[in-house]
């Protein structure tokens, strides 16, 4: 409800850039968006969630397998392979 009509566009945007990096990245065959914005929080805010999938990875309704990483080191590189890919795909549009 707080994200300007402006916003929009450029929102939803980043969020199909940020699907095609984590495809692209982890090798996946798809993303699930979910979109909060209240409960849930202590802090009310908007935002994402692109969730990677895999056929028969066990997604439930809103619910998917939470796996932990490994260390800060593995998570540190998939974040750092999500961020070149999104930054590839941003500019190969632009």
């Amino acid at each position: 409800m707080d994200l300007p009509d402006s916003l929009i566009q450029p929102f939803f945007s980043d969020a199909k850039l940020l699907c095609r990096a984590v495809e692209e990245s982890m090798s996946v065959e798809g993303t699930f968006v979910a979109i909060n914005n209240k409960i849930s929080q202590s802090v009310p805010h908007l935002h994402v969630h692109v969730v990677p999938r895999r056929r028969k990875d066990g997604l439930k309704g809103f619910f998917w397998p939470r796996y932990r990483y490994a260390d800060e080191g593995q998570m540190r590189e998939v974040a750092e392979r999500i961020g070149a890919a999104a930054q590839l795909l941003r500019s190969a549009t632009e």
